[in-house]
């Protein structure tokens, strides 16, 4: 009987890990990135400094990269702040996705 239920808490305890093993797909506003930009740890909040927008598109700052407005890997922001999502989650990684707030008008 004691094994059972050293058995069973052992269960748990791995499931609590992979429900624990999810978290990093989530942004510290508390949205999910999407499994398409995000492998646990390629997606961060970035301070507004580090986009800038173009006449050609967002420009990240860390890589240099240009990504048109129009590219499949510009996203509306869910909580109106900068997420990039690079590759290995790199400061100098090529980028998945990149969260953008509403443009100002």
């Amino acid at each position: 009987m004691r094994s059972g239920v050293v058995l069973v808490l052992a269960a748990l305890g791995f499931l609590a890990g992979l429900a624990d093993a999810a978290r990093p797909h989530d942004a510290p506003s508390g949205w999910i990135y999407p499994l398409e930009c995000c492998s646990n740890y390629d997606c961060r909040e970035v301070a507004a400094a580090e986009i800038s927008e173009g006449p050609a598109g967002y420009v990240v700052r860390a890589t240099g990269e240009v990504i048109p407005m129009t590219d499949a890997k510009v996203k509306p922001s869910p909580d109106g702040k900068f997420h990039w999502c690079s590759r290995g989650g790199r400061d100098d990684g090529a980028t998945i996705c990149l969260f953008v707030p509403p443009r100002g008008f």
